[in-house]
């Protein structure tokens, strides 16, 4: 099989130059190994700006990231407060289809493949005929996602009732008002990405990201306002399942103010739009021969959350269970949209950049670097949000219809999508990397076992064990390690290696970090917020804002204490942002 892992020499195999000292073009082999193993200093020297580059590059694009997650966090709170879990969970099947094709196809597959080709053509062939490229694509993308999105109202019946089969004959006919209303969104949201991935090579990395920000102000503001004027209930504080409607529109106003705030930025790096259907282009040709296995590769995590919402209306919940799930799932993607999908968004130009010359030092140096960074952020994220699960689900949600058993439901399953979080912030990064080198396959069979797996897992626990929506959540968060573990050791035999020592060796500095983080964050619990249900929202909010403080300054001081490069890096670059030298 043509990705099979091969076993001769990688860029060989791989279909890419194979590894070559320094070209006629000045191009640079890599870097010599003196005596004992050191490097020239002119070499070290050349590399500590790329590192450094791609950490400010991090940052800023996790602060654009927190502006959206924090916003989407909002827009949650709005509709657990003011409808309740059940309504919501309504709601969050209705925008499943819709948003997983937005992640899947839009946000997953099609940009991963556009940037992928377009950075390459960018080094290659110049702007120039890297905008001729994305002109091709965004008229074939508004073309054929408008008709998916037609046929997503079209049968959106049929979709919705396959897709929550143990809901109620009400809350089906709901449902699928709400996702009639909502597909059009996945048209608007298809070009967005390509316009986000022209901008990422072109190494402008804030705007786009900030972009999500309008996107949730969207659904926020013109939800409420639609709602009031649509639902009297709305205005009198007795809201129904008609201010729905409102906040679905909202989804699509979201969704076109997504696209516009990029458009000026997009016109400043030089690219000018008029429709081009030539899609018999050598270029839109290799875009679309890597989006079907990448598409399928993404469907791991998707295929898996669509799983979830099937066997979740089975549960004792039922369309409670979507809400709980689907909150927790929030604030999974809050530290997996900072950091997690920050650093893919960094690396992946990068990646496509260094590929062009094959297998090289820099390439796999890249990457092992964006997978220390995503560990060295996500870490304490996942260990932090498993130990305050409660408390933080709490001071979010547990206002309005939004009761004490709702956090509890909710708090479970974040515990076991938090121990998923590492790694789907791991595959964030390191499944585009194969799209790169040509071995699109793998990520593809992986995703399927994967599939496969969690199928199998949510029909035993729940109709066999009957056992509640955690367990579905633990099944996603299995999967996801089963995925990178073997996504990992693919592509560690394709790059002969991958820094694993470096990794292994900061994750033991990192242990010690979060073993120091976790004895605050128990302490706090046991002490200040130990009478959590008689504690005031004010009191609540001062706890655990002290706690986490107080747990994240222990985590950096230590990781810096033991020299965690990219402890040093992060907080070089919160000085930079805070004025200091």
């Amino acid at each position: 099989m043509k990705d099979a892992i091969p076993s001769g020499p990688v860029g060989q195999a791989s279909g890419l130059p194979a590894l070559k000292p320094a070209s006629a073009e000045g191009k640079p082999e890599a870097c010599p190994t003196g005596e004992k193993g050191s490097k020239p200093e002119a070499c070290t020297t050349a590399q500590k700006p790329d590192s450094a580059s791609q950490a400010r590059s991090t940052g800023v694009v996790s602060i654009a990231i927190l502006c959206s997650r924090v916003l989407g966090l909002v827009r949650d709170q709005m509709l657990n407060g003011f409808f309740g879990s059940a309504f919501t969970g309504i709601f969050t099947a209705a925008f499943r289809t819709p948003n997983m094709l937005r992640d899947l196809f839009a946000e997953g597959a099609l940009s991963t493949a556009f940037v992928t080709t377009f950075s390459k053509k960018m080094k290659t062939e110049g702007d120039e005929a890297a905008w001729v490229l994305g002109r091709k694509m965004i008229s074939l993308s508004i073309w054929f996602m408008s008709i998916v999105a037609i046929a997503g109202v079209l049968l959106s019946p049929i979709i919705f009732r396959i897709l929550t089969p143990g809901l109620s004959e009400e809350a089906k006919v709901l449902g699928i008002w709400l996702a009639q209303i909502m597909y059009p969104f996945i048209a608007l949201v298809s070009v967005t990405a390509l316009v986000m991935g022209m901008l990422n090579s072109k190494k402008v990395f804030f705007i786009p990201a900030v972009a999500s920000a309008f996107f949730n102000l969207g659904c926020i503001v013109g939800g409420v306002v639609i709602a009031w004027f649509i639902d009297p209930g709305f205005r009198n504080g007795h809201v129904s399942e008609k201010g729905l409607t409102g906040f679905a529109i909202g989804t699509l106003i979201g969704g076109v103010l997504q696209l516009a705030v990029q458009l000026p930025a997009l016109h400043r790096v030089g690219f000018r739009f008029r429709f081009d259907f030539g899609c018999k282009d050598p270029a839109v040709k290799e875009v679309l021969h890597l989006m079907w296995p990448s598409m399928l590769a993404a469907s791991g995590t998707q295929v898996a959350v669509l799983l979830n919402t099937i066997f979740a209306t089975f549960t004792a919940g039922h369309e409670k269970s979507l809400a709980w799930l689907g909150n927790a799932q929030r604030l999974q993607q809050l530290p997996l949209g900072l950091f997690g999908v920050a650093v893919a968004t960094v690396t992946l130009p990068m990646l496509s950049r260094l590929a062009t010359e094959g297998m090289t030092p820099a390439f796999r140096s890249a990457l092992a670097k964006g997978l220390r960074l995503v560990l060295f952020l996500t870490l304490p994220c996942a260990v932090g949000l498993t130990l305050l699960a409660h408390e933080i689900i709490s001071v979010i949600f547990e206002h309005g219809k939004f009761t004490a058993v709702d956090v509890q439901n909710t708090a479970a399953p974040l515990q076991a999508y938090a121990f998923g979080l590492i790694f789907y912030a791991a595959i964030k990064v390191l499944q585009p990397a194969f799209y790169t080198i040509n071995r699109r396959f793998i990520p593809m069979m992986v995703s399927i076992g994967v599939i496969a797996f969690t199928a199998t897992v949510n029909s035993i626990t729940v109709f066999v064990f009957h056992w509640d929506h955690t367990a579905l959540a633990w099944a996603t968060a299995i999967g996801l390690s089963l995925n990178f573990l073997t996504l990992y050791g693919c592509m560690r035999k394709f790059a002969s290696g991958l820094e694993t020592r470096s990794l292994v060796q900061a994750l033991i500095k990192l242990i010690v970090g979060i073993a120091v983080m976790s004895a605050v964050c128990l302490v706090a619990k046991y002490t200040i917020m130990a009478d959590w249900s008689h504690l005031n929202f004010m009191l609540r909010c001062a706890g655990l804002g002290v706690s986490i403080s107080v747990a994240a300054v222990a985590y950096f001081a230590v990781t810096k204490m033991l020299q965690v490069e990219e402890a040093g890096e992060f907080l070089s670059l919160l000085g930079r942002r805070f004025g200091k030298k």
